[in-house]
């Protein structure tokens, strides 16, 4: 999402899945491990799509993936990953599918390691966004540049998600104020 998008968000309807995401959500920390895996999930299944795509099947992610309960998709099997090939109402690409189960399976590990994902985060930052882009491409599947910054500017890691004038920047500021240090 760029912060063009800012400036198109008064024309649509407050119940429109855009505005609520862009108004409600994006730029906004997430303190829960299975959201940010969550959010990790949605970000990789829109590269080459539209972010309005993904928002229109995000409770169908959600429900294929197991509620982003980490553990659960670290587990899946052969049999899950058909049934998710299968999946109509996601993403059904091979590469994103096998990514998600993988990046569970690591976050796994970053828990065992940090206490959670979030504080591996937190131990990560701040840092620029070609260290993150690094990083998350040497410890993740399905990682490049464009997901991971959108990754981060959507969890409050990196600043961008608003423009200053946007009328959502004050309350994002006011709930990720780990911008003010980023690099």
């Amino acid at each position: 999402m760029e912060n063009s998008y800012c400036a198109l968000m008064p024309t649509l309807a407050a119940d429109h899945v855009h505005r609520k995401y862009h108004d409600q959500e994006y730029g906004f920390p997430i303190d829960n491990d299975n959201e940010l895996f969550g959010r990790l999930i949605l970000e990789i299944n829109q590269a080459g799509l539209s972010w309005l795509t993904i928002l229109n099947k995000q409770e169908n992610f959600r429900r294929a993936y197991g509620g982003y309960d980490i553990r659960t998709v670290a587990n899946y099997t052969e049999e899950d990953r058909s049934r998710l090939l299968a999946d109509a109402g996601i993403i059904r690409n091979k590469l994103k599918v096998n990514a998600a189960i993988h990046n569970a399976r690591v976050i796994l590990g970053l828990q065992e390691e940090f206490g959670s994902f979030g504080n591996w985060l937190d131990h990560h930052h701040p840092q620029p966004k070609a260290a993150w882009v690094k990083l998350f491409k040497q410890v993740f599947k399905f990682t490049g540049g464009e997901i991971t910054n959108e990754f981060l500017m959507s969890t409050g890691y990196l600043p961008g998600a608003h423009d200053p004038a946007c009328p959502v920047y004050a309350r994002v500021l006011a709930r990720a104020p780990r911008w003010s240090e980023t690099t």
